[in-house]
């Protein structure tokens, strides 16, 4: 009798890990709203998918997403909505594979943002910031010493339960035997998605993403990159952005979550190639520049957060960033000044170490940029150049180490308060760094 219950356990074991075997990443989190959410999963091969869903407070009532097939052409990956939510709710989610439920190996939860408007003071959120995440596979990589490190930092990551992500660029790192073609590029992606440490955060934490270089093409690729509607392609695919304000032609966006409003920048698809000799190149590009202006004045957001892959205050002209294209650089900033805009603060990436800069401006509030980098890339330093500048605040360096930051909004509609963490690939705090939105307020 023993030995016939260790067989049907071993029975039951094989048959659940076949059936997990099907998925091969995910489910992930996309955009969250008030009445619809985005839910993604990757299958190892042609399978028909869907989500069911239910409030967590009413378990007993089961609701479904549309089922679709997944095909070889766009890696297998479905993504659906859940569209029979209300807002301010927590919901269990489980995925069906060819018309059975597939047991969650973590936990599965999603949100929707709350309807606080003409209610209450909009609620206390957090969410996780990063960029440049190298996913080592020795056979395409350069030899050597491996240039990715450890992914246990996702798991530090979940830990802090943030209500959401925001993905900085460089999420990839695209090879020279990725970036010529369709199969190449999903290859990439499909490696990062399935990193065992990133399953929980995908699971259960909401995702957006913005991205630079490496996530588009080769180092340092711009406009002129050949193969950018293939990677536009494979970028639309693998993550679970709301919107995408030029249709077809880059990864531009913006999403609001709770009171604060986020800018999703594409500092790649339109610009120039660094050596072009011409003083007023495009950085964003003179479309993507027009759309951020209005789209910042037209915000009544009390933080108003502009993700970008390279560095915005930075004075020192190095490493791509907008000081190397100074006329747009300068346009940005007058046309914020004349506007009034209140609330701007940047987040970049790209440079592999981190610091928060600070530039002081005329009669008006000082411009903000938070550099967080490296995920799991290797580590660098900034140039003397940068480190002899007046921008960088003193105490917020952290160079030679993984990092990410929590970010965290609270306080009264009226008076918004933003606090900056940075951790360690360890977990461990390095600084914080408070602002009140009430001291970005345009003069």
């Amino acid at each position: 009798m023993k030995k016939q219950a260790t067989v049907l356990l071993v029975v039951i074991i094989g048959f659940i890990s076949n059936i997990q075997a099907q998925i091969k990443s995910g489910p992930m989190l996309g955009y969250s709203e008030m009445r619809e959410v985005l839910l993604w999963i990757q299958t190892e091969k042609a399978d028909f998918v869907k989500f069911s869903y239910w409030d967590k407070e009413a378990p007993a009532v089961k609701y479904f997403t549309d089922e679709i097939q997944t095909k070889k052409d766009n890696a297998f990956v479905a993504k659906l909505i859940a569209d029979q939510v209300l807002p301010g709710k927590k919901y269990g989610y489980e995925v069906w594979i060819n018309k059975k439920p597939i047991k969650a190996l973590h936990v599965q939860e999603f949100q929707t943002q709350t309807l606080w408007q003409y209610r209450f003071d909009p609620p206390a959120f957090k969410f996780a910031l990063g960029s440049c995440t190298y996913t080592n596979e020795e056979r395409f990589d350069r030899p050597g010493i491996p240039y990715g490190k450890s992914t246990s930092i996702f798991t530090k990551i979940y830990d802090q339960k943030p209500n959401f992500m925001v993905w900085g660029g460089d999420n990839i790192y695209l090879r020279e035997v990725d970036w010529n073609t369709k199969t190449g590029v999903n290859h990439r992606y499909s490696e990062f998605k399935k990193v065992k440490e990133l399953q929980p955060l995908w699971a259960n934490v909401h995702h957006y993403a913005i991205w630079d270089d490496h996530d588009f093409g080769p180092n340092d690729a711009d406009r002129s990159f050949f193969g950018k509607n293939t990677t536009l392609e494979a970028f639309k695919n693998f993550w679970g952005n709301p919107n995408y304000v030029f249709e077809n032609e880059g990864i531009t966006g913006s999403f609001l979550w709770e009171d604060c409003q986020f800018f999703l920048m594409d500092d790649r698809y339109f610009r120039a190639p660094n050596d072009l000799i011409d003083s007023t190149k495009d950085y964003y590009g003179e479309k993507q520049l027009n759309w951020l202006i209005d789209a910042l004045s037209a915000s009544a957001a009390p933080f108003k957060f502009v993700i970008t892959g390279g560095q915005v205050v930075n004075e020192a002209a190095v490493s791509e960033n907008m000081a190397t294209y100074p006329v747009e650089r300068k346009k940005l900033f007058d046309k914020l000044i004349e506007n009034k805009i209140s609330g701007v603060i940047f987040v970049s990436g790209d440079r592999h170490h981190t610091n928060l800069q600070k530039l002081e401006r005329n009669g008006t509030y000082p411009l903000y940029d938070l550099t967080i980098s490296p995920l799991t890339s290797s580590a660098g330093k900034p140039a003397d150049v940068e480190l002899k500048g007046n921008t960088i605040i003193q105490g917020t360096e952290l160079y030679n180490s993984q990092a990410f930051s929590i970010m965290e909004v609270s306080g009264k509609r009226t008076d918004r308060v933003l606090k900056i963490n940075v951790f360690d690939a360890n977990g461990d705090k390095k600084w914080d760094y408070v602002i009140n939105a009430k001291d970005l307020r345009a003069k």
